[in-house]
């Protein structure tokens, strides 16, 4: 049986409707902080802007105080595959550059402009591009780590997953660990909902493109975050996710940030102060330290 195949499809729209969860208000400010505080980093640490990672044409950042041999941390943007983009997306850059840690943030085709196997595809090359160009780019390729929100959990697990590396010539795990927040890790029931609109899912789409049906045999250490106030069908996948990759075998933490909801709480990555950006930091630590 698929993932929560036992709802109804009014009970699917309503737990997979996050932009619900705040009001307009609420959402427009929150994506003002997210423009606000990237733009701040980007005229502090901007290394390099707007390098092209694939023949798609898509572009990313790389931000940092121009170390060498650093950790870095591909950061991918929600907005359910369809909005926001990487100039919405640099905000913690700065908390990480005061570790040594460079941040690198990719954008990628939006839907319906691109599939969401494309949209897929795009963000294992451009983890693809930072592995195969670390040297150059001041980065250790041993010590890369993804993190996403929302839409951009999904994608940083699917660079977790395994099966894909042998296309890009990579290692079986290129990630040294990965933390999504708030993400969706089965798409059958995004399929069922809203989104499917923009999404046109087919049953490969699905298989190929849902994290918990491909989960690796060879894991990297995963923190799988979401906000205390979520919809409840991401509630249920962050669950079901952590669960799966401590079935595996694999190290993983579940962890739920108080008083935050699904848009606000990956800000706290601005601040090495809060228990998200902590546990960030000690995954990076652990893997060879700060």
């Amino acid at each position: 049986m698929t993932f929560d195949a036992h709802l109804d499809a009014a009970l699917i729209e309503a737990d997979y409707d996050a932009r619900a969860t705040v009001s307009g208000d609420r959402f427009d400010a929150i994506i003002a902080e997210y423009f606000r505080f990237s733009d701040q980093a980007a005229a502090l640490f901007m290394e390099a802007e707007g390098v092209v990672y694939d023949p798609c044409g898509e572009r990313l950042d790389i931000l940092g105080d121009g170390g060498t041999g650093r950790p870095a941390v591909i950061f991918i943007h929600g907005g359910y595959w369809r909005a926001l983009s990487r100039q919405h997306s640099r905000f913690m850059a700065p908390m990480l550059a005061a570790q040594g840690v460079a941040t690198v943030v990719p954008d990628y085709t939006l839907a319906p402009q691109a599939s969401l196997p494309e949209i897929t595809r795009q963000m294992r090359a451009a983890l693809a591009h930072v592995w195969h160009n670390a040297d150059g780019l001041g980065i250790d390729r041993t010590r890369i780590f993804a993190v996403g929100s929302s839409a951009g959990g999904h994608l940083a697990a699917c660079l977790a997953s395994g099966g894909w590396q042998g296309g890009f010539d990579l290692p079986q795990q290129a990630l040294a660990g990965c933390m999504p927040i708030s993400g969706l890790f089965d798409l059958a029931p995004v399929a069922r909902a809203a989104p499917q609109a923009w999404l046109n899912l087919n049953a490969q789409d699905i298989h190929d493109t849902s994290p918990l049906r491909h989960i690796p045999a060879q894991g990297c250490p995963m923190v799988v975050a979401l906000a205390e106030k979520e919809a409840a069908g991401f509630a249920r996948q962050c669950r079901a996710y952590a669960d799966g990759w401590q079935a595996a075998g694999h190290p993983v933490d579940h962890m739920v940030i108080e008083g935050r909801n699904h848009f606000d709480v990956v800000l706290d990555l601005c601040s090495d102060q809060r228990d998200l950006s902590r546990a960030l930091l000690r995954m990076i630590d652990a893997s060879g330290g700060l």
